[in-house]
C-alpha cells in the first residue's frame, strides 16, 4: 500500500479547480480525475469511473484493467457497488471483498482478481447524467473512515469539474449545430438563387428542384446545394 501525505489532498483539489476546459473535452477532464484520485486517496490501487448512460452503465476512465474488468462484470449483471452508488446517490463500501456476499457473490470475483476492498461514491455530473467514482484496494479493510471522509470530500470537487466540463462540452456541442445548421441554411440558399436565374422560377419551386433532386440522387439537400454552388462558381 502507497504512503499518503496529507498535503496530497489540498494539492488535488487546487489541481481540479485549475482544470482548463478549453484545452480538454469530458473525456479528459474524466480522465484526469481517476489518475488524481488514485494518487490522493490511501489505499488505492486503481480507480474507474462509471457513468450511466441512456445505452446503459459504461467506464468512462479507469487507472488499471482490473477496474474495468470487474466494472464491465457489475454492468453484466446488473448489480454491484458502483451502479448502487451511482443510482441511489449513496457511498457503499465493501470492506472485504471476499466475505462480502451482496450482488450476487461480485465480491468473490473481485477478491479472486486481487481487489479485496471497494468503495464507491456517488459522482453527479448534471441533471440528466450521474455516475460514481470506484476505489479499489488491494488489501481489505484499508479503505476506512479517513479515506472515505477524505474520498466524500474529494467527489465534491471532482464533481464540480466534471459538472463545468459537461456543460463546456454540451454548449460547445449546440453552438458547432447551429453554426453548421447556418452554413447549411446559406449554401441552399446560394443554390435557390442560382436555380431561379436560371429557371425565372419562384423560390418555392427552386427549393422543390433542390428537394427532387436530393430525393433522386439520396444525397442531403445540403450536399446537392452545395455541389450546384461549387459548379456554378468553377463555371
Amino acid at each position: 500500500m502507497k504512503a499518503h501525505d496529507p498535503t496530497d489532498a489540498a494539492a488535488a483539489f487546487a489541481e481540479l479547480g485549475r482544470i482548463k476546459l478549453g484545452e480538454t473535452d469530458l473525456d479528459g477532464v474524466l480522465s484526469h480525475v481517476a489518475v488524481l484520485a488514485g494518487r490522493t486517496l490511501p489505499g488505492a490501487a486503481q480507480v474507474s469511473i462509471t457513468l450511466l448512460r441512456e445505452r446503459g452503465a459504461v467506464t468512462a476512465a479507469r487507472t488499471g484493467e482490473t477496474a474495468l474488468r470487474l466494472d464491465e462484470l457489475q454492468y453484466e449483471r446488473g448489480a454491484g457497488p458502483c451502479l448502487e452508488a451511482a443510482a441511489t446517490r449513496a457511498t457503499v463500501e465493501v470492506p472485504d471483498t471476499a466475505a462480502d456476499e451482496r450482488w450476487d457473490g461480485w465480491g468473490a470475483y473481485a477478491a479472486k482478481a486481487g481487489m479485496c476492498s471497494v468503495l464507491s461514491l456517488s459522482l453527479p455530473i448534471g441533471d440528466a447524467v450521474n455516475g460514481a467514482l470506484n476505489v479499489y484496494a488491494d488489501a481489505p479493510g484499508v479503505l476506512g473512515p479517513a479515506t472515505v471522509t477524505l474520498a466524500q470530500t474529494f467527489v465534491r470537487y471532482a464533481a464540480v469539474a466534471l459538472a463545468n466540463a459537461h456543460l463546456y462540452d454540451t454548449t460547445a456541442s449546440l453552438a458547432q449545430h447551429l453554426q453548421a445548421a447556418m452554413e447549411s441554411r446559406a449554401v441552399i440558399e446560394q443554390a435557390k438563387g442560382i436555380i431561379m436565374g436560371e429557371r425565372r422560377c419562384t423560390p418555392d419551386e427552386a427549393f422543390a428542384i433542390l428537394t427532387k433532386v436530393s430525393q433522386d440522387t439520396n444525397r442531403k439537400l445540403r450536399d446537392v446545394a452545395a455541389a450546384l454552388v461549387e459548379r456554378t462558381q468553377r463555371g
